[in-house]
């Protein structure tokens, strides 16, 4: 019994606070997470509104069609409806195009989001990494050339790394790979790339001439909808209409709905989440320029800082109850700290700063 999934590892999310109040004692309202990669600030009031006063429809299923989601992605982003899948965070909709084509070969970056690997592994796929930890679009071809993988994997900006590639070496890349070959484009932190820097914009508008291109963006970061787990695909029709056969029914709940429909009218909300990430991720570059540490320029809302001792360090401010994520487990020391509010960055960085000065 499950003798397929022996070999396969568990996903590791964050340590929720739940978990830290019990084995340490610490006050909820003590405790500061800066591990999952949320969004600080959360989603608008406005949303909050609409979703309290809808509370009572939680009995209800949703649209199914989710028609006004989409018309309100059709906008934001320029397309049809009909180029648009909805997904229980955009993680469901990965699974459905893996599911769907069940590879025998995926090829992704030495270190990027693991669920690629677990949905991989799940339809006995083989996995194929490149050398490097961060995305080296040569070797991802010269291994692509060699195995001839069925799914191509591009998180654009890197998790849990942070960095991210030019939108237009993405487009020369995609020119030069076979269209029986699915190249799927992860957006979950395209909002801050394209904020910090145009030159890595990714618009969906742009991959729906390619018959073998998947984008999938998220309402979890940007957004402050971590909790309520919106994401949805976009690609040509053809796509769209066969990773709709794996879709099940009423797979958002009905105020994950209304929450990301109301989400998407309050850009300003959105947009001075964005402005404040980078100005106090600013704080973290400063500190590890003064304190000689080397880090990832990041175009997420995280940043990862290379530091010796990273399991030692992450368990200290652990007992502080401070929650970051230690990156051993991927092989090198270092921490990946989720940028929170200005009052929560100071607490940590206090804090780190003593640590490394014992």
């Amino acid at each position: 019994m499950f003798e397929s999934l022996e070999q396969l590892k568990t996903y590791e999310a964050g340590k929720p606070i739940e978990l830290v109040v019990r084995e340490y004692g610490i006050k909820p309202q003590n405790i500061i997470k800066l591990a999952s990669n949320e969004n600080p600030y959360g989603p608008s009031p406005k949303v909050i509104e609409k979703v309290r006063k809808n509370a009572t429809l939680m009995h209800r299923y949703p649209d199914d069609s989710f028609y006004e989601l989409k018309e309100g992605l059709s906008k934001k982003f320029d397309i049809k409806s009909e180029n648009i899948i909805i997904g229980a965070g955009s993680d469901q909709v990965l699974e459905f195009a893996i599911h769907g084509i069940k590879p025998k070969k995926v090829l992704m970056a030495g270190i990027t989001f693991a669920m690629y690997e677990i949905f991989s592994k799940q339809v006995g796929a083989e996995i194929l990494k490149t050398p490097s930890k961060t995305h080296n679009l040569e070797e991802f071809y010269e291994i692509y050339k060699k195995e001839k993988p069925e799914i191509i994997f591009l998180c654009i900006p890197n998790n849990p790394l942070g960095e991210c590639l030019n939108s237009n070496e993405v487009f020369d890349f995609i020119e030069k790979i076979d269209e029986e070959t699915l190249i799927i484009i992860d957006g979950a932190y395209q909002e801050f790339a394209s904020f910090k820097d145009k030159n890595k914009e990714i618009k969906p508008k742009d991959i729906l001439k390619y018959k073998n291109v998947l984008y999938t963006g998220t309402f979890s970061k940007a957004y402050g909808l971590g909790g309520m787990r919106v994401g949805y695909g976009i690609a040509n029709e053809f796509i769209i209409k066969n990773l709709h056969k794996l879709r099940p029914p009423f797979n958002i709940s009905i105020l994950s709905l209304i929450a990301s429909i109301e989400s998407l009218k309050d850009k300003d909300w959105v947009r001075m989440g964005i402005e404040n990430n980078f100005k106090e991720m600013q704080k973290y570059i400063d500190f590890a320029n003064e304190n000689n540490l080397e880090y990832i320029e990041s175009f997420t809302n995280f940043i990862v800082l290379y530091i010796n001792n990273s399991t030692k360090v992450a368990n200290e401010l652990l007992k502080k109850g401070i929650i970051i994520r230690d990156m051993a487990s991927y092989g090198f020391s270092a921490i990946r700290i989720t940028i929170g509010k200005p009052s929560e960055n100071d607490i940590l960085l206090k804090n780190l700063r003593e640590l490394i000065e014992l």
